[in-house]
């Protein structure tokens, strides 16, 4: 049977709750009281051996249970492996199945690690990629959390994806995507000929013009691919998050010898950064100013939006989740930011701030959910409403 690992938490969860985890970096948890049993990593579950080791995951979980389970949780996605055997699993015990919000889960991790029931929270979530409630992809997003409940305040601008996933594996993609969004779409095929061929960059300027196979996101994951893109530090990657990398690494070798840029303007709208960085790229000086001006100029426009929503809920909570704050100097600034404000920044420590930390968000939002209903009907009407078409997203990070 797999080893599971005890968390401790601060406050006994109001229900007993399975969690099925994440598509990527999948892990599988069991809250009971104060304590987050949770299972080993499985990796992607695009991998069959990882579905099966998840199943393996949850007969251990349900065994470590020796009692009732009152409800289990999984990601907005139904077509996840995980998932479907969250529902599976949850007919089988005949309890409620009550998918949480990808991003949603991203905060609650925070919560959980908080022992945070009632308050007020903003939310940060920063990733690649989740469904979100508008059957759209999401990623960059502000949200305000009470309990259980959550409602999306603000969000970074949908970027085009040019061939859906591949978009993702491809950053001169979304930096064509962003100069089409810029009306300066007749540069994509002379600017990204040199490096990927005439033929793809051309296809990728009509796909762009004729909004052909190009959904939307709103991922701060596509921005960083973007704002590579636009500055040549990467073309294709050939591992996770290798854009955001380099992007980072160039603002932050740059940083180390220059005060900040100063902005103009403070908003979550990155366009005119962007438009900025194209007309740098060839510039080995100005590319590192450029890369720090993009770190800089999200960090405010996110620090900006939590104030807003902090004001509305009236709260000084702030939780930061999703994949991207583990970029070190987007996270340094955003803290420093919101602690300029007022507000007091958190972010999960007991359990990874990426999607493999995903498990206990799941569970303490279903937790929170399940303790604010009155009664088994009213669970279960809210953990089976119609969901979201997710035929047009795939998980990419």
């Amino acid at each position: 049977m797999p080893a599971l690992a005890a968390i401790g938490l601060p406050r006994r969860a109001p229900a007993r709750v399975l969690a099925c985890g994440a598509f990527l970096k999948n892990t599988a948890g069991l809250l009971i009281d104060d304590q987050l049993w949770l299972s080993p990593l499985h990796d992607d579950l695009s991998d069959p051996s990882a579905c099966a080791a998840l199943e393996r995951s949850i007969d251990a979980l349900l065994a470590q249970a020796n009692g009732r389970i009152d409800a289990v949780a999984h990601d907005l996605h139904p077509d996840f492996h995980s998932s479907r055997v969250a529902v599976r699993t949850a007919a089988a015990l005949g309890v409620p199945a009550i998918a949480v919000q990808h991003h949603h889960a991203h905060i609650a991790a925070v919560q959980a690690e908080q022992g945070w029931t009632g308050e007020p929270v903003v939310g940060l979530a920063l990733d690649g990629v989740g469904l979100g409630t508008d059957g759209t992809a999401w990623g960059g997003e502000v949200l305000a959390v009470r309990g259980g409940q959550v409602e999306r305040t603000g969000h970074l601008p949908a970027l085009a994806m040019p061939g859906g996933d591949v978009a993702a594996r491809e950053p001169w993609r979304m930096a064509a995507s962003a100069l089409h969004a810029l009306g300066r779409g007749d540069e994509i095929v002379p600017r990204f000929t040199a490096s990927v061929g005439e033929p793809r960059s051309r296809g990728v300027q009509i796909m762009l013009s004729r909004r052909l196979n190009c959904p939307l996101s709103s991922g701060a994951g596509r921005w960083f691919d973007a704002a590579a893109g636009a500055l040549g530090l990467s073309v294709r990657q050939s591992q996770e998050a290798e854009a955001a990398i380099a992007l980072e690494a160039c603002a932050t070798e740059w940083l180390a010898r220059h005060p900040a840029p100063e902005l103009t303007q403070t908003t979550l709208d990155l366009l005119p950064v962007l438009d900025l960085l194209f007309d740098t790229a060839h510039d080995d000086h100005a590319r590192g100013e450029a890369a720090a001006r993009f770190h800089v100029a999200l960090a405010a426009g996110l620090v900006a939006e939590a104030r807003r929503a902090a004001q509305r809920s009236g709260t000084a909570l702030v939780a930061l989740g999703g994949g991207c704050f583990f970029n070190r100097l987007l996270s340094s600034l955003v803290q420093a930011g919101l602690e300029a404000a007022g507000l007091r920044a958190h972010r999960p420590q007991r359990v990874s701030c990426g999607d493999a930390g995903l498990a206990l968000g799941q569970a303490w939002a279903a937790a929170l959910q399940l303790d604010a209903t009155t009664g088994d009907g009213a669970t279960r009407a809210a953990a089976t409403a119609a969901s979201p078409d997710p035929s047009t997203l795939n998980p990419e990070s």
